[in-house]
């Protein structure tokens, strides 16, 4: 199978070349960038992040891919936000008052329990709901990812809703992933999980293939049409 090209967010902060090496280990052409004519033409797309809310945000839409970002989640291509990266896709976050997120998800992140050593920083198992155990970023891993151990680094968590496909025990259920349609998120670094996030970003890999090859096969011309806006 071709090496699908994954577009990793190069907005300057943190260490984002570490997905990209993890991308590229589970079989992904991964390229660090912010070219939007490179991001259109990838089969997926990934916004690592490390940090506070509100510089990453402000790094995001200084490099110039905040709507970038927003037309990548709503153009049926494979998405994923990492830690920091997750929580810029909401529509804001407590650690930064009066900082807008991206939207791509809705609702305001919130701070961790005062019962709690914040930031969580360890392993932690991850809670799956058995509905969710299908999702493509877990169907491969034994019982559908529940009970894996990843690692999280954060103070601050998304609010359980309805797109919540994972949460682990910390002072309460905090989420762990989400997923709206091709749409996914991680708080915890799968990069830096050992196996079960190699298992997890090759499943996401893995995905971009097939959406890829079939986005392909349904525009065999190469017209362009991945990474135009989705206006319905």
């Amino acid at each position: 199978m071709t090496r699908p090209l994954v577009a990793v967010l190069d907005y300057g902060i943190g260490n984002l070349r570490s997905a990209q090496k993890s991308l590229e280990r589970v079989g992904a052409d991964a390229r660090l960038t912010a070219d939007p004519g490179l991001i259109a033409e990838a089969a997926a797309v990934v916004l690592p992040g490390v940090g506070a809310f509100g510089p990453v945000v402000s790094a995001i839409r200084e490099a110039g891919l905040g709507d970038i970002a927003i037309e990548a989640a709503a153009s049926d291509r494979p998405f994923l936000g990492i830690c920091v990266g997750m929580q810029a896709m909401y529509e804001g976050s407590e650690e930064s008052p009066g900082v807008a997120g991206l939207g791509i998800l809705p609702g305001i992140i919130k701070l961790l329990p005062d019962t709690v050593k914040r930031p969580q920083m360890q392993w932690n198992k991850l809670v799956v709901a058995p509905d969710a155990r299908q999702s493509p970023l877990f169907a491969t891993m034994p019982d559908g990812g529940n009970d894996a151990w990843v690692y999280f680094v954060h103070s601050y968590a998304a609010v359980p809703d309805e797109f919540t496909i994972a949460t682990c025990e910390y002072g309460g259920p905090a989420v762990a992933a989400v997923q709206s349609g091709m749409t996914f998120a991680t708080q915890f670094h799968p990069e830096k999980s050992s196996d079960n996030g190699l298992a997890i970003l090759k499943n996401f890999v893995d995905l971009a293939a097939s959406t890829g090859a079939a986005s392909a096969a349904s525009n065999p011309t190469g017209s362009a049409t991945s990474g135009a806006p989705d206006e319905s």
